[in-house]
């Protein structure tokens, strides 16, 4: 039986069973198209990253033997759409069976399932085989809970699989020490150069540029830094486990003016296409770990494996546990636009400078930057969460709705009004001095509040949570600030919010 095969762009599992056999009568194919490209405005190095992966991941199949279908982006006989290219090849080369590896983003499942149905010949779609869950593992796991608390999906995780446990409790005697992942990095302990890769990525820049694709961000040189084959994947994985993981834990959530990485491992985009398993990472990291024990402790370990079989896991789970309607919550009503400055890093607040300039500079930003600079200052500013959610998706590279979306509107926006995070991830200034140098020399005094060198974060804070009292006065981990909220001077409360209100309608002054 003539079978065609599809491979999406992160799908670039070579371990897959797909792969262990050569056939003849089998066709795999993969597509550059405008409907990728052009759903959202990605950064430049995203767009980069996926076809040039894409591509190698091609070559490396026709290497082994097997029959590929590549079209590129500018390729004459290319639809730009996904079931027009397939309907295409199904009709031309007398396919007599379709098969598709299950997409992780919804659209494209549905696409996918919609085609599929409407097809005169058979049709299969297989697992990924790339994460430890099935996409309605967590669903199962709560079901009947009135909360998806994480922690408890984690500790399931960790006893299911065997990681970090002693008989039934977990290695270290504690399962979490995320109180150990909050030092601030003041440049006492020093960061090896960052293992960067030189991918020449000039024949794909090429073709986006003769393409026309419209993008965000900045790609300063001809080469591409980030893993694009399995085998780049390893290393990046090796570096990590050799120069950074003794203080990953200690610093993870740190920031500062200069480093743009600190010790992330920067292997979310390799994972997100596929290119390398989570349960690939985890092992080594672990063996790693058992090798070296008298030098690395626990809680830096536990820190990185909490991000992949923890959060990974739960924010793919959480993703189809409550999609579609997840992509429309709006539980706060935010209705605000993202100010010019997320796309030119223009700002005078020195924090978001950094973290913009990093996401357009490099298509990154750590989970901090992320959660409590840029997400922080949105939902502050009560942006609306479509407007943080093309930003998020489009501005890095590692970025695929299943992982974005419930990380920008659940944990960072609070759009789903509790679903996946217990209370809003807002601050004051406060916080960002104490994880970061970013306050040291900004234009904004941390301290005060009212004035023109008062920092924004400090006003919006407090007119955030006056204006959203009647959906969050009763959150319990709320109580306290809003006990101080209550203590506040009447005028000096009016004057914050009247600060607050001109930043947010002033936005790109600031």
């Amino acid at each position: 039986m003539k079978t065609l095969r599809l491979i999406l762009g992160d799908q670039l599992n070579g371990k897959h069973s797909w792969f262990k056999e050569t056939h003849e009568d089998v066709i795999y194919c993969l597509f550059e198209m405008r409907q990728e490209t052009d759903y959202v405005k990605h950064h430049i190095q995203k767009v980069i990253g996926f076809f040039a992966a894409m591509r190698q991941f091609a070559e490396d199949l026709n290497s082994k033997g097997h029959r590929v279908i590549y079209f590129k982006i500018n390729d004459d006989h290319n639809k730009q759409n996904l079931t027009d290219n397939l309907s295409e090849l199904i009709n031309s080369n007398s396919i007599e069976h379709f098969e598709y590896i299950f997409p992780d983003e919804y659209r494209l499942d549905t696409q996918l399932s919609d085609f599929s149905n409407h097809l005169n010949i058979t049709t299969k779609a297989v697992t990924a085989e790339h994460f430890y869950t099935n996409r309605n593992d967590l669903a199962t796991f709560f079901k009947g809970k009135k909360q998806y608390l994480m922690e408890n999906f984690y500790r399931d995780m960790r006893k299911k699989h065997d990681i970090l446990m002693i008989a039934d409790q977990p290695e270290g005697g504690k399962w979490n020490y995320d109180k150990s992942n909050r030092n601030k990095w003041k440049g006492d302990v020093e960061i090896p150069n960052y293992k960067l890769f030189k991918n020449d990525i000039s024949e794909v820049l090429q073709d986006i540029e003769n393409a026309q694709i419209k993008t965000i961000g900045r790609f300063g040189t001809k080469t591409f830094s980030y893993p694009l084959t399995k085998g780049q994947s390893l290393e990046q994985l090796k570096y990590f486990c050799e120069a950074l993981l003794i203080h990953f834990g200690d610093y993870q959530d740190a920031m500062h003016t200069e480093q743009d990485y600190l010790f992330h491992s920067r292997l979310s985009f390799a994972m997100n296409l596929k290119l390398i398993s989570p349960k690939d990472v985890v092992k080594t990291v672990i063996n790693y770990y058992r090798k070296h024990d008298d030098d690395i402790e626990i809680s830096q370990v536990e820190g990185f494996i909490r991000q992949i079989i923890g959060w990974r896991e739960y924010m793919r789970g959480m993703y189809w546990a409550f999609m579609p309607d997840y992509k429309t919550k709006n539980e706060l009503d935010n209705h605000n636009k993202l100010p010019d400055f997320f796309w030119t890093g223009d700002t005078k607040m020195n924090c978001l400078k950094h973290a913009i300039n990093n996401s357009l500079d490099n298509g990154y930003a750590h989970h901090i930057q992320r959660l409590m600079i840029t997400g922080n200052y949105a939902l502050l500013t009560q942006t609306h969460p479509d407007e943080v959610d093309d930003w998020y998706l489009g501005v890095y590279v590692d970025a695929i709705e299943w992982v974005q979306l419930t990380n920008t509107r659940g944990m960072s926006q609070f759009a789903d009004g509790g679903e996946i995070a217990t209370k809003p991830y807002v601050s004051s200034g406060s916080y960002i001095n104490k994880m970061s140098n970013y306050c040291g020399d900004c234009h904004y005094n941390k301290n005060k509040k009212i004035g023109d060198n008062a920092c924004p974060f400090n006003s919006l804070y407090w007119n955030f949570l006056d204006e959203k009292r009647e959906q969050l006065g009763n959150n319990f981990r709320m109580g306290m600030m809003y006990s101080l909220l209550d203590k506040m001077d009447k005028q000096d409360l009016q004057n914050i919010k009247e600060k607050a209100q001109h930043i947010i309608a002033h936005q790109d002054d600031y």
